[in-house]
């Protein structure tokens, strides 16, 4: 098979003029921090998604620490997260002072393991952080159910999650907040920026004087709290503006790649899908597969120009973490994930031809072997 002279990205965003034309409205207002485009952009996510109140911030870190901050999290708790999970979702925790309590996840859907949430509660905990991992969306219902008994808060971390749905609804709203990410990565982009997204005001305020100084509104100098500079620039809102107009679409041709991918791959043994909970409709940010080949499949992809991921290093595993946590505690399911964990090039502008090579070189891979 020849190799193709181009490299095929694993995912890039999807940007052309329709951000330009909304970055000249910044441009000609000369407003370029937190103005009528942030509003704009969210009353969008907030329309999109069913929230009543959206706030803009800096990125989807500083969304996570104002929400934890915003339900009193602080120095003394602790916050069950999954073991399986970016650092962000840990490190937001870390930053109010309290302590992140791992939880295993489950092996097909590599969300939280719900039955393994329970043995982890002490008098500490103060909040379950489930994560919607990959596009597909935690066990929410039955976390909140927990949750009510304990009388804890929950704090979705749905950072790559906008447009999943569960049981019919978006996520993030039966819980006491939640927050997506619009890192350049994502489903869409603002390059940086998130959202905290609540159906209670008070949260939401509570939000807002953080990541402005403190303050209820801006133009005042009088600071009611500590608070902190995260706010989002007109820029950014500017590029998530022209972004929802495209999610639909985008959802869509993500939706058409992984199809394909399942339908043209599905036969090769050692080469295993997510599974897909059935009570989730997912968005496919990648299209992602198990295979104890990994390290070897990559080499090969790249070899060919394709450019593939691993997934995400577990929380035990990771260096910056040794010290905190138990360690007689293992998490065999969330190492084997991240050992045979491999993401396919699932970009909106993947052209067919494209996927189509991928297909074959991972199609002759696998029958070398």
């Amino acid at each position: 098979m020849k190799t193709t002279n181009k490299t095929i990205t694993q995912i890039e965003p999807w940007i052309d003029n329709a951000e330009l034309v909304q970055l000249k409205r910044v441009i000609d207002s000369t407003f370029l921090t937190e103005h009528k485009l942030t509003k704009e952009f969210e009353q969008l996510v907030a329309d999109y998604t069913g929230a009543k109140h959206v706030v803009a911030t800096s990125n989807g870190s500083t969304a996570l620490y104002a929400g934890l901050f915003a339900l009193g999290i602080g120095p003394g708790d602790e916050v069950i997260v999954p073991n399986f999970t970016f650092v962000a979702s840990c490190n937001a925790i870390i930053l109010t002072g309290a302590k992140p309590v791992f939880c295993e996840v489950d092996a097909k859907t590599f969300c939280i393991d719900v039955d393994k949430i329970e043995a982890l509660i002490t008098e500490k905990t103060k909040a379950i952080m489930p994560v919607h991992i990959y596009g597909q969306s935690a066990d929410v219902p039955a976390i909140l159910k927990i949750a009510k008994q304990y009388n804890l808060k929950v704090i979705e971390d749905a950072a790559q999650a906008i447009g999943v749905l569960y049981d019919g609804e978006h996520v993030g709203l039966k819980s006491d907040l939640s927050i997506i990410s619009f890192y350049g990565n994502k489903t869409i982009t603002c390059g940086e920026g998130g959202v905290v997204m609540t159906q209670s005001k008070e949260i939401a305020d509570k939000v807002y004087r953080l990541k402005n100084h403190g303050r209820p509104k801006r133009g005042t100098f009088i600071h009611e709290d500590i608070g902190y500079n995260f706010s989002i620039t007109e820029m950014q809102s500017a590029v998530g503006i022209a972004q929802m107009g495209k999610l639909p679409a985008i959802i869509e041709r993500k939706q058409a790649i992984h199809d394909r991918y399942m339908n043209e791959l599905q036969n090769i043994e050692g080469f295993v899908p997510v599974e897909i909970d059935k009570r989730c409709k997912p968005v496919f940010w990648f299209t992602s597969f198990l295979t104890a080949q990994r390290e070897e499949l990559e080499l090969y992809l790249r070899n060919h120009n394709i450019q593939s991921r691993k997934f995400f290093c577990p929380l035990h595993l990771q260096p910056c973490y040794q010290g905190m946590i138990d360690e007689t505690a293992s998490f065999p399911i969330s190492t084997k994930i991240y050992e045979q964990g491999i993401s396919l090039p699932s970009a909106y502008n993947l052209k067919d031809e494209d996927q189509t090579y991928v297909i074959e070189c991972i199609k002759a891979f696998f029958k070398q072997k």
